[in-house]
């Protein structure tokens, strides 16, 4: 039976100044909005990949160009048969997504037999289309790239706003284009596997051991971390962090000054991508080095380089041994239906294209509107340059066509950024889901890229949650690793992993991937058997634990966990408090 958990606390007013119109875009299905009471009746899930909350900007232009129109136009397009795609509602600035059922029986069935024409000739041209896809957008990247925006008329302004925004969903036509149908596949096969009796969390690692453009990036970062230990600088990195770095490696001189050239050529190639998916509200690594410089701290300070070659190796080894593990207990029949499911999927990769298409789109699309909306903002006399990211898209326009900044709008968005603030440290607080919670899910995506099974459902309502000393989730990364807890809200606390610590998050996205060259485990709230931290724990040989559902709020900061990455379990060994309480016992009795 249904649990409802209610609204009423997340709805009423939402951002100051807040009008319906303010959002009215066209949708295919359902468009975006702040929670209203009728909205009780659906089944909710908090959003992982926008811990930090979202400006009214990026409110718009990702719950309704990307969430909704995205995915609703390649579960319309494909089509997906039970479902329509994803919708959206805000919680103060905190994005809850649903999934739109297809509850017609008939519908369903005509949506089947329309996948049995569509996925074929999809999966003949996978490579093709996705590379299409992605050259198509990388010409747009480079066109908006090539801007000297000081030099753009005024005039121009509001028609580079709107190719901006349409960069972006454009990208979300051809992202979620691509994801339906790998996801497809990947379920059939999925299907298939675990009706011959294959171990279902082995399937993961017949697709590991790709590179991708994530990994190499990744590689880049390691490789300055040793340029710098070579030129003497690891002094440096040890004592200062964050945006200090930089600071100090400019004022150390010498040698620091040629690790800084190379560090900026890197920035140039692979610097352009944010920290959070698609919100043009986040800083890109070359407006702000404060992530990538504290990526390659964290290398510098282990006492020990990442071998990513031997981690490669390892991870293809290990696909190559569960491939073989598995055929061998399966007949001859069915030994055929395993290889050619296999082929399908290795050929239309669902693991490596999600980091693949991070790289392409979900890291740096917003990045040109976020330029322009900024360029705008020094025009009109903005105290900052990031506060026209406080209004909604028909307000920005208003402003890039005329509308006078200063006055009404402009105390809009000091109180909007109040209330930015006010909502970000609530994150922790959220409920994990809200309104008529169901006993299990049938989308694809929720299921197999949120984590949403019955397990973690079920832990999300539990009421005594913080209490809970022994976890369950999905087991996404084989092996036991023991170590201290840290609980991280963002990418943002990552300077705060030390080696040998368990990451626990809601989840991870590619800017969270060289925290597991040096982490002993990861734990996540969120994420099934496709998520990024599956993906990158399985190619790290990390044990990772994922859909737990509470992992954040059973776990505190500096409890002694212990992560089971075979088995999908997590154990409390001791409480922080507890190891605190020993430590000054043990100073008083000294």
């Amino acid at each position: 039976m249904a649990n409802v958990v209610p609204l009423d606390e997340y709805t009423g007013e939402w951002y100051p100044g807040f009008r319906p119109e303010f959002l009215a875009s066209p949708f295919i299905v359902d468009g975006t909005g702040p929670f209203t009471k009728d909205d009780e009746d659906k089944f909710w899930f908090l959003d992982f990949h926008w811990s930090r909350g979202l400006t009214p900007l990026a409110a718009f232009t990702w719950g309704q160009d990307g969430y909704c129109w995205g995915t609703q136009h390649a579960a319309e397009g494909l089509p997906l048969p039970p479902g329509r795609g994803v919708t959206s509602r805000f919680a103060g600035t905190h994005l809850y997504g649903s999934a739109i059922p297809e509850t017609d029986p008939r519908e369903i069935g005509a949506r089947a037999n329309r996948l049995g024409t569509t996925l074929p000739r999809f999966l003949q041209n996978y490579q093709q289309t996705w590379a299409a896809g992605r050259d198509e957008l990388e010409a747009t990247w480079a066109y908006f790239h090539g801007l000297d925006l000081a030099q753009v008329p005024t005039a121009e302004l509001p028609g580079l706003l709107d190719q901006a925004r349409r960069y972006h969903k454009r990208s979300m036509e051809i992202h979620f284009d691509v994801m339906y149908p790998l996801l497809v596949n990947f379920l059939g096969f999925y299907g298939a596997c675990a009706e011959m009796g294959i171990d279902t969390a082995d399937i993961g690692k017949f697709l590991q051991g790709e590179d991708t453009k994530i990994m190499e990036t990744d590689r880049g970062l390691a490789e300055l971390a040793v340029k710098a230990k070579r030129a003497g600088l690891r002094q440096v990195f040890e004592d200062n962090e964050g945006s200090a770095i930089r600071a100090a490696l400019s004022a150390h001189g010498g040698s620091a000054s040629q690790w800084l050239t190379d560090f900026d050529d890197f920035l140039q190639v692979y610097g352009h991508r944010q920290e959070a998916t698609c919100d043009v509200g986040v800083p890109s690594w070359i407006e702000d080095n404060t992530i990538p410089l504290d990526m390659i701290r964290s290398f510098v300070l282990k006492e020990t380089d990442h071998d990513f070659e031997a981690a490669a190796r390892n991870a293809v080894e290990e696909r190559e041994a569960a491939i073989e593990a598995a055929r061998s207990g399966l007949t001859r029949e069915e030994q055929a239906v395993f290889d050619a499911g296999l082929r399908s999927n290795q050929e239309a990769n669902f693991p490596w294209w999600q980091d693949d298409h991070n790289y392409y789109i979900d890291l740096k699309v917003m990045i040109p509107l976020r330029r322009v909306t900024q360029e705008l903002a020094a025009r009109v006399g903005a105290d900052d340059r990031n506060d026209l990211l406080h209004l909604f898209w028909p307000e920005l326009r208003a402003v890039a066509e005329g509308r006078a900044y200063h006055g009404e709008l402009k105390s809009l968005v000091a109180d909007r950024r109040q209330y930015f603030d006010h909502w970000g440290a609530l994150r922790g607080q959220m409920p994990k889901v809200l309104g008529t919670v169901p006993e299990t899910v049938e989308d694809p995506v929720l299921i197999e890229i949120f984590g949403l099974n019955p397990a973690s459902i079920r832990a999300m309502q539990n009421p005594d949650a913080a209490a809970e000393t022994t976890l369950t989730g999905v087991a996404a990364a084989k092996g036991i690793a023991t170590g201290p807890a840290r609980v991280l809200q963002s990418s943002d606390d990552m300077h705060r992993l030390e080696p040998g610590s368990i990451l626990v998050c809601e989840s991870t996205s590619p800017s969270w991937t060289p925290a597991f060259g040096k982490i002993a485990g990861a734990v996540c709230d969120g994420g099934g058997m496709l998520s990024h931290a599956a993906i990158v724990g399985r190619e790290y040989g990390v044990p990772t634990v994922t859909a737990v559902g509470v992992a954040t709020v059973a776990i505190a900061d500096g409890d002694q966990i212990e992560v089971d990455g075979t088995n999908g379990k997590v154990t409390i060994l001791k409480r922080a408090s507890e190891i605190a309480d020993a430590a000054a016992d043990g100073e008083a009795a000294g």
